[in-house]
């Protein structure tokens, strides 16, 4: 019987999906989250969120092979057109096929959760090296705009490197915040951020990493298809290197001339 399962949108919530399909011998032909609930033609049932049956099939996935719950995992993080439906073919085979299954590259089962998950892979690496800080009197504050759900991969590496700063990185695409401070860290939904001026010190460190960024280049070689091969322009919205003028003015500074606010009228942005 086919039916439409909506849940909570966590990995929790879907790993009960997962339980649940078993339990009610039902192979679901959609998976809903409740930000994306949408009309169909099949019956659709409200799938709980129970810690205890998550567990179950997150353990049931480890016990066949490590690195498949790994996949799942990580699958879950992609962005991926319809990844829950993904993720469950894939672990409907492996609880048919077993071990041998991770060996099935071809598969398609398994080719478009790699896929995923290697475009995951690649996003957090490139953005190790993209993301810039800003200083707000002992504050560092960063944004991404990543595709994929990236910060929980990020994490480890940022807060490793910076165990002792206090830090904000915002996600703009999923409104969530990774927020750091020397022995704690939490990732937590944001709706809204907007960073605040920067102070002079700030706003002349931001102009001497766009000096160096300008300087380093060999003019007689400049090449834009390269530059955009290594550093994709999508990512430029976030990098202090590619920013207009405004970006490197003090909160003291005078306007740029035709400008008259520095925000829209009427907004109340979340400082930092």
């Amino acid at each position: 019987m086919e039916v439409i399962y909506r849940y909570d949108g966590t990995f929790e919530g879907f790993l009960c999906c997962v339980f649940d399909s078993y339990v009610n011998r039902e192979y679901p032909s959609q998976f809903q989250d409740e930000a994306h609930i949408e009309n169909s033609f099949f019956p659709a049932r409200w799938v709980g969120t129970d810690l205890r049956h998550a567990q179950r099939v997150l353990v049931s996935l480890g016990k066949i092979d490590p690195y498949a719950r790994e996949l799942v995992v990580r699958g879950f993080l992609t962005c991926a057109p319809d990844k829950e439906k993904m993720i469950y073919r894939f672990i409907r085979s492996l609880y048919v096929v077993g071990r041998p299954l991770l060996r099935r590259l071809s598969d398609e089962a398994v080719l478009p959760l790699l896929k995923a998950v290697r475009h995951l892979d690649g996003e957090v690496h490139l953005l190790k090296g993209f993301v810039r800080f800003s200083d707000f009197e002992g504050t560092l504050a960063g944004e991404i705009k990543p595709k994929n759900r990236v910060l929980p991969l990020l994490r480890p590496h940022f807060c490793d490197r910076m165990y002792n700063e206090v830090f904000l990185l915002y996600d703009r695409t999923h409104r969530e915040a990774l927020v750091h401070k020397p022995g704690q860290w939490v990732i937590l939904p944001l709706e809204e951020f907007k960073m605040a001026a920067p102070s002079a010190q700030e706003a002349q460190y931001r102009r001497l990493w766009k000096r160096f960024y300008d300087t380093i280049e060999i003019k007689e070689r400049h090449n834009p298809r390269k530059q955009m091969s290594s550093m994709p322009k999508r990512y430029w919205e976030t990098m202090t290197e590619f920013q207009d003028e405004d970006y490197f003015l003090a909160g003291s500074d005078p306007l740029p001339e035709g400008k008259t606010e520095r925000l829209p009228e009427g907004s109340r942005p979340q400082e930092v």
